[in-house]
This record gives C-alpha cells, sequence and structure tokens, in this order.
C-alpha cells in the first residue's frame, strides 16, 4: 500500500479545510459590515437596529439570526415577526411585519392598540385613523360572573378582526353589551346589530352585501348572517 499519496491527500484536505475556516472566521472579507432593515409601518429603521443590536465587524457566519429575532420581539412589541438573513460577503437583513391594530382601548387619555390575535402590543397617545374604539358595558349583564372582561374582549376583536377593510375603516365603536350583545357604531350615526363573536367572517360578508344594497340605511342586523336585514335611512 503506497501511504504517501493518501497522507498528501488527507494532508490537502486538512489544509482546505483550515484554509477554509480561517476565511469564514479569521479573515476580514466575511465580516458584517452592514445591517438593514426593511418592511416598518410605525417603526423606524433606527429602533429595530438597535433592539436587534447585531455585533457589526463579526464573522458573519458566526451571526446568530434567531438570538437576533427573539431579541427583535422582546425589545419591540409592535413586532410580530422578523426575519434575520445573511446577506453575503457583508450584510445582515431584517424584514420585519408589524401588528396591525384591530381595536383600541381607552385608557386614561392613552389608547391601547389590540392586534387580531387579542395582544395588546402598545399604549398610543392619538387613535390611530380607521380603527374602532372598543366601549364595554357589560357589568349588569346576567352572564357577567360567566364572561369577564378578558372573555368579552375577545369576542370583539374577533368582530373586529372580521371586518372587511372597508368597513373597518368605517366603523368608529365596538361596542359590548354581554357575550351575545355586540353592536357596532359606523360613521354616520349608522350601527349594526352583531349577535355574538361566532360567525364573525359569515357576519362580515353579510354585512358587506347590506351595506352595498343598502347604502341609505341607518341600522343593519347581521346577528344571524343568514337572514340580514336593513332598516331606517
Amino acid at each position: 500500500m503506497r501511504r504517501g499519496p493518501v497522507l498528501a491527500s488527507l494532508a490537502a484536505a486538512v489544509v482546505l479545510a483550515a484554509g477554509g475556516t480561517w476565511v469564514l472566521y479569521g479573515s476580514s472579507w466575511l465580516r458584517v459590515e452592514k445591517v438593514a432593515a426593511t418592511g416598518m409601518d410605525v417603526l423606524t429603521s433606527e429602533q429595530v437596529l438597535g433592539a436587534a443590536a447585531v455585533p457589526v465587524g463579526a464573522p458573519l457566519v458566526s451571526i446568530d439570526t434567531e438570538e437576533i429575532e427573539g431579541r427583535v420581539r422582546g425589545r419591540l412589541p409592535r413586532i410580530d415577526s422578523v426575519d434575520v438573513v445573511r446577506a453575503w460577503p457583508h450584510g445582515i437583513g431584517l424584514k420585519v411585519t408589524e401588528r396591525k391594530p384591530v381595536l383600541l382601548i381607552k385608557k386614561d387619555a392613552n389608547f391601547v392598540e389590540v392586534d387580531a390575535s387579542g395582544v395588546r402590543f402598545d399604549t398610543v397617545p392619538k387613535a390611530p385613523a380607521g380603527v374602532p374604539v372598543l366601549e364595554l358595558n357589560a357589568g349588569r349583564s346576567p352572564s357577567a360572573r360567566r364572561f369577564d372582561e378578558e372573555r368579552l374582549l375577545h369576542e370583539a376583536v374577533l368582530v373586529a378582526g372580521a371586518l372587511p377593510e372597508p368597513i373597518a375603516k368605517e366603523t368608529v365603536q365596538v361596542k359590548v353589551g354581554s357575550y351575545d350583545s355586540v353592536v357596532l357604531e359606523l360613521t354616520g350615526g349608522r350601527s349594526v346589530t352583531w349577535g355574538s363573536g361566532e360567525q364573525s367572517d359569515a357576519k362580515g360578508r353579510a354585512l358587506n352585501a347590506l351595506l352595498k344594497a343598502a347604502p341609505k340605511a341607518a341600522h343593519f342586523d347581521v346577528s344571524v348572517p343568514t337572514a340580514p336585514a336593513a332598516s331606517g335611512s
């Protein structure tokens, strides 16, 4: 057996592996020089990059993308998800998806934003345009002991999240009197009897059709989505 060529091949492999490792970790060729963030509507690039705290100058291969994702989401509750990718040879990219408020809860002079999953993710001094405000009046409801405020908030979120976008923009308030007594107040003094949060997707479609069929009506009832009704003018 000829050991010389085998040993030479092994030595070459070791040299190549060592050289590859040095290029990835030891050289200045593949290090983080630029970090960019995209996808924000409310947050600024500076806020996202500050939360990410990507170590500029570190070897690109050593960057723990999952750790960065967790750090960004932990420090910025407005962010629903963030995808961290390596942009060889010198970049890190952060693709952000922000939470969208579907409902607001009045808190003193401020507003708490709630997304379609029921997550309260920020408090703002001014109500965002096109997002309804919750009005909870369930104190005297017979079902108040069974359905506490958190459960009723969940119902309100189901309703608000199911509204087609054009209707959501016209919805001023979501009024909850009990589990099965949800009423929407729309612009122009119009109101909608919604019922419970069940079948909210079907009710949203029914309301959309009603608004188109009876644009001058003042009251709409979609509590039974298979038999919607409109009245008044």
